[in-house]
């Protein structure tokens, strides 16, 4: 089936909608493979950071300092400038689409501590993140949902992404698969926005939903797009244990505390300014520390989160959704007692590069590929560097979301469609056929199952040559493997199956992409953390690893841009002290 559109977003998370409301002038469809309001943006609980300062001093450029600083200096600083500036009237746009931020005592947006956010540049902490409650990303996608539909976006639910079309040096739509019929549709678009979200299920243990498979990463992927900074994957330190669902660092912003085997409040050992509200990746390594050290809660892998001296009161009404799931995933009731946790894979740093206006970029002269742009996890501003600072990931959507909306307007507006490159549903119509009538006998879970346990082991909080060659080789078995997948399921209507399969292979080319970065970044950088480089190297490595799809199975070729930096002592890349 065909369809033309002005644009095509796939995705239905916050930075896929927030662009949407840009274009209210424009035909534009939305594609996702979830209900939209099911989308992993809903899952972020904290809040989201911007420089309002409602309650106490804050700037603009303390909170580009900080998200610097946090990322470990590999972050693209006008990036984070257009960040932290743009914040301020971002959420102000927010709470006016209805946005119900809570309040403080004389109606302004309330705000409350977070990690790595400080004031007067490192000096302590900050109040930086506006919030509801403990499910700020989930008020977020119903007021950008409403809000769409208030524009009459066209959304068309349940349609898997397969392929990007690119013809005449333009990216012209996208092939995708209708879940309900099994049918493919091709969607052809003057302008296509990616803004499909990470892949945290290559993990065993994470925070992500089913759904966060690669899917964009992987198909522009395989379309010579190359990939930023995938080494660069980052492990939220409060994971519930063995679960991985999300504790919040809204938590430990309202005053939780982390605590060893013995009780000991450890954080303040390590980072006496900052304590539990350090930058996650130092957290997570400290955690891992403690552990490695004997000092885990009875000697096994996990350590305690502790809000017991909150309150009631403040836990009930400011963090309502992380007590209800230690509640019912570990049967611990938060108020009197503290909660197993460990860090869990949470946030792709690295995905499609972009630049400030969301246009993919596709080799290190920063060259666009005309009517193709990204926002959100999916992409690459960089503005994450080497470790996002909570809060960061919802003003990123808001943020770069709006400008690629903005910059969309603007492109279709001076271009008109390109024609479609022929055959153009051959790549998509192969992948699905291949999959349903192959009997080959392998299972697709069991390959999942097995990628996942070798990324926890290998590729995880912390690294070594042995480790990542290991989990390189695996990753090569396993893709020949997949060629071998057989489905039992051979319909077409509400095929999970050969859903489940067409996303594992997304997920195999995204987690080989990270163990390369991986094992080329022979240094020690934010969420990157290798024990046989156990230091920064900024002579050698303050630059941004570029990954394209090699022609072998499992096979890359690796290039590097430049860090853009500015001309401000402040933002000279200098130890992370905290």
């Amino acid at each position: 089936m065909y369809q033309k559109f002005d644009v095509v977003i796939v995705g239905a998370g916050g930075a896929g909608l927030m662009a949407a409301m840009q274009l209210p002038n424009a035909s534009v469809a939305v594609l996702s493979k979830v209900y939209p309001t099911r989308s992993h943006t809903g899952a972020a609980q904290g809040g989201v950071a911007a420089a309002l300062g409602n309650l106490e001093e804050d700037h603009w450029k303390w909170h580009m300092y900080d998200t610097v600083k946090g990322g470990d200096y590999l972050v693209d600083q006008p990036a984070a400038e257009i960040l932290a500036r743009d914040a301020i009237d971002a959420i102000y746009e927010l709470e006016h689409r209805g946005l119900p931020f809570n309040r403080t005592p004389d109606g302004r947006i309330d705000q409350r501590r977070f990690g790595g956010h400080t004031r007067n540049y490192g000096e302590a902490p900050v109040r930086r993140s506006c919030y509801a409650a403990d499910r700020t990303g989930h008020m977020l996608l119903q007021t950008m949902y409403q809000n769409a539909i208030k524009n009459q976006v066209r959304f068309f639910n349940e349609f898997l992404a397969l392929d990007l079309l690119i013809n005449e040096g333009r990216v012209c739509g996208v092939v995708a698969l209708e879940i309900r019929t099994g049918e493919i549709h091709t969607f052809h678009a003057k302008a296509v926005l990616f803004a499909t979200g990470g892949y945290g299920r290559a993990w065993r243990v994470t925070s992500n939903a089913f759904a966060c498979m690669g899917d964009g990463m992987a198909i522009a992927y395989r379309r010579g797009i190359p990939l930023e900074d995938m080494e660069m994957y980052q492990f939220h330190p409060t994971g519930l244990y063995k679960v991985g669902v999300l504790l919040s660092e809204g938590a430990r912003g309202e005053g939780a505390r982390l605590l060893n085997g013995k009780g000991e409040y450890f954080m303040e050992r390590y980072m006496p300014t900052l304590k539990d509200l350090a930058p996650r990746d130092i957290v997570s390594r400290c955690i891992i520390k403690e552990i490695k050290e004997g000092r885990g809660v009875n000697g096994e892998d996990y350590v305690y989160l502790d809000l017991r001296h909150l309150g009631e009161k403040v836990i009930t009404e400011k963090l309502p959704d992380i007590t209800e799931f230690a509640r019912n995933y570990l049967g611990v009731e938060p108020i009197r007692e503290p909660v197993p946790i460990q860090p869990t894979a949470h946030y792709a740093m690295g995905g499609i590069p972009t630049d400030n206006d969301g246009r993919v970029v596709i080799d290190s002269k920063w060259t666009p590929l005309p009517g193709f742009y990204a926002a959100g996890e999916v992409a690459c501003v960089s503005v994450h560097g080497a470790n996002r600072l909570g809060t960061n990931s919802l003003v990123d959507l808001i943020v770069f979301g709006r400008r690629a909306g903005k910059h969309m307007a603007r492109f279709i507006a001076e271009n008109d469609h390109v024609p479609l490159p022929p055959h153009h549903e051959d790549f998509a119509r192969e992948m699905v056929d291949h999959l349903l009538t192959s009997k080959g006998g392998e299972s697709a879970a069991r390959i999942r199952n097995e990628l996942q346990g070798e990324m926890l082991e290998n590729v995880f909080v912390e690294r070594q040559e042995k480790g990542l060659q290991h989990a390189m080789d695996t990753i090569a078995g396993l893709q020949e493997a997949y060629k071998k997948v057989q489905l039992q399921d051979k319909g077409k209507t509400f095929n999970t199956e050969l859903v489940e399969a067409i996303e594992l292979g997304f997920l195999l080319d995204c987690a080989a992409a990270t163990v390369h970065g991986a094992l080329a970044r022979k240094e020690s950088r934010g969420a990157h953390y290798r024990l046989d480089y156990p230091e920064r190297d900024d002579v050698n490595w303050l630059k941004h690893t570029l990954i394209y799809k090699g022609d072998g199975t499992c096979e890359a070729r690796l290039d590097y841009k430049d860090v853009i930096l500015i001309d401000d002592p402040i933002f000279k890349p200098k130890e992370r002290k905290y």
